[in-house]
This record gives structure tokens, C-alpha cells and sequence, in this order.
């Protein structure tokens, strides 16, 4: 699988990553086992980039990602996690579970905002040991939404020191909204955006600041949430949208899209995978997965010949704006060149 160096950095990224959410149980719970086998698949299937949190699970995520992973050469793979809650014994030692938060987790802890430099370094520490690795590659302020002036006044400088040491390779911001992202572009030196859910077939609202501001200034973005809570992978009534049930307007789209790609004979899975890389700021996609089948299915589906003419067909019918940057048809295992409208 190809891979693209990151933002400003040296940082190596597969052109698919492995978000490992589902690996801390998210919504429902996975065994050792299982998580151990989809690490392997994804390995197997040429992906190189792993992203984690303290979040996800409560830790579990991290620990069973770094357990996976100990016995490849560390120089072989890239590892992300991510700052800005930290992880605080819970009193209650478990009493209740963390599904309130989406985890299918005891409540061992609790999460507590924290931006500031120290929370920062104390955040990274607690990871690494979780982990059991010798260091986390790219570092992402995580869902700074509520706290963006702490994160830009103290957690960045702590991160930017950090890079500069060599301690951390890359830093970057991830979120589900495009306009803070946009700021860090402009008022840091960030490498990159993890932004989850707003660059998708659905909706490209960040095509007007977001990623021309990255693609100006050199810097790379990493889609995620390219099926917009599963919508993309099968919409029907009832179907998940921002993980709640999709607005009818919404879901109605999503029927639209599918049918257009049913007539070019492509899964929609498969366009809302590839969609993404059309835009030149676009070094990734990212995609979770609970089962070496979903891992399997996923790289299958990436790797699917899309013709030009499902791409012009989605314009025509006002899916897709004419100026809509789109992938060429080269395999993802080939650099794939934007194909920009005349």
C-alpha cells in the first residue's frame, strides 16, 4: 500500500489507517482475541498507520493496539494517539460501565478535559506506559472544540517543543468540524488534521477553507468517518448519520448516491472510500474495524476500479459540485493523481 510522507514532517502514512476505536469496545464489546486478529489483518493487508486515544475504552485501545504491535520493528509501522483528556481513577472503581461515553467498558475512570502543558506531557506519559512502546509518532490535540484557546496557548507549544526534540515525528489536531482545524492551520505550525465526517460524498463544506488552507501551506489531512456513522455502507430508514438516525433529507441523498454508483456497477462503500483522495491535501483515509473481515472487506473495497463517468454522473445530478475535486482511477496502490475539472 502506498504511503505519503506527512505535512512538513518525515512521518510516513499508508494511504489506509486503522482507527482502533473499536478495539476500546466502542458500543460493544470485542475479545483480546479478536482485536489481536484484526491488527493482523490489517497488517497483512499492507496498512502501516494505527490510530488510537486515551478515550477510546477508557485505554483499553492502547493496550491492546501496543500488545499487538511489540513485536514488529518499531520502524516499520506509524502510531498515533491522541491529547486533551486524561484518564483519572474513578472512586467508584467500576461500579457502573462507560456506554454513556460509547464504550462497552467498566467506569474505571473518568475522563477529564485538560489542554494545558502539563496535562499534555502527563497524557503522553500515561499512554506510552499503556502502549508499552517507545514512542507515539504523530500526536493529536483531540476534540478541542470547547477549550481551543488553551490548546493554542498551552498544549501545542508543549507539542511543537516535543517535535523539535525529536521526542514525537508530527502534530496535528482531530475533530469533526472543519473551522477550529482551519485555525490551527493559521495560527501553527501543525502537520496535520484527523477531521472525522466532514469531507465525505455527503457533504464538503471544508472544501471552502479547510483543505485549500492545508494544501496552501503544505500540510496534510487525514479523512475519517468517510461513511458518516455507517450511512454510507448501507442507507435504509433507521440508518445512523453523525450517530444518530439520519434526517430524512439526509438519508435521502445517501439513496441517491447509492443508486448513481449502482448503476456504474460500485458498491457505494467503495466511491465514499476513494471520494476522499481526489484533493491533493488528502494524505489518508482512515476507517475503523472490529474484525479481520470488515479490515478485509475495507482494503477490497479501496481497491476497486471507479470509472470517470460514476464521478460525472454524481455532478450531473447535483450530488457533487462541479469544482469537486475527484480520485483518478489509479489503483491505491499507485500514486493517485486529482482529477480537477476543466
Amino acid at each position: 500500500m502506498r504511503t505519503t510522507t506527512l505535512g512538513g514532517s518525515a512521518v510516513p502514512v499508508s494511504a489506509l489507517a486503522l482507527g482502533c476505536a473499536a478495539l476500546g469496545n466502542l458500543f460493544q464489546p470485542v475479545t483480546d482475541e479478536a482485536a489481536h486478529a484484526t491488527v493482523e489483518a490489517a497488517w497483512t493487508a499492507g496498512i502501516r498507520t494505527f490510530d488510537t486515544a486515551p478515550h477510546y475504552g477508557l485505554g483499553l485501545s492502547e493496550r491492546r493496539l501496543g500488545a499487538a504491535l511489540r513485536d514488529r520493528p518499531r520502524d516499520s509501522y506509524t502510531l498515533s494517539s491522541k491529547v486533551g483528556r486524561l484518564l483519572v481513577p474513578d472512586p467508584q472503581c467500576g461500579a457502573h460501565d462507560d456506554l454513556a461515553n460509547g464504550f462497552a467498558v467498566p467506569a474505571t475512570h473518568r475522563r477529564v478535559w485538560d489542554f494545558s502543558a502539563d496535562g499534555v506531557l502527563r497524557s503522553l506519559e500515561a499512554s506510552l506506559e499503556r502502549l508499552g512502546l517507545d514512542r507515539i509518532d504523530i500526536v493529536l490535540l483531540h476534540d478541542p472544540d470547547d477549550h481551543a484557546d488553551q490548546a493554542l496557548r498551552e498544549a501545542y507549544p508543549a507539542l511543537e517543543r516535543l517535535r523539535a526534540e525529536g521526542v514525537i515525528g508530527a502534530i496535528g489536531v482531530g475533530m469533526n468540524q472543519s473551522a477550529l482545524p482551519a485555525r490551527f492551520l493559521r495560527e501553527t505550525d501543525i502537520d496535520t488534521v484527523l477531521l472525522a465526517g466532514r469531507y465525505t460524498l455527503l457533504e464538503q463544506d471544508s472544501l471552502t477553507e479547510l483543505l485549500p488552507e492545508a494544501a496552501a501551506r503544505g500540510r496534510s489531512v487525514i479523512i475519517g468517518g468517510v461513511f458518516n456513522s455507517g450511512l454510507l455502507t448501507a442507507p435504509r430508514p433507521g440508518a445512523t448519520y453523525d450517530y444518530a438516525p439520519a434526517p430524512r433529507p439526509v438519508l435521502d441523498r445517501a439513496l441517491r448516491l447509492r443508486a448513481v454508483c449502482e448503476r456504474h456497477g460500485v458498491p457505494l462503500r467503495a466511491a465514499a472510500l476513494r471520494f476522499p483522495f481526489g484533493h491533493r491535501a488528502v494524505a489518508g483515509v482512515l476507517t475503523g474495524a472490529r474484525s479481520p473481515h470488515e479490515v478485509r472487506d475495507t482494503v477490497e473495497q479501496l481497491r476497486r476500479p471507479i470509472p470517470a463517468a460514476l464521478w460525472d454522473e454524481l455532478r450531473a445530478e447535483g450530488l457533487l459540485n462541479p469544482d469537486t475535486p475527484v480520485p483518478a482511477a489509479t489503483p491505491i496502490g499507485e500514486a493517485m493523481p486529482s482529477k480537477e475539472p476543466s
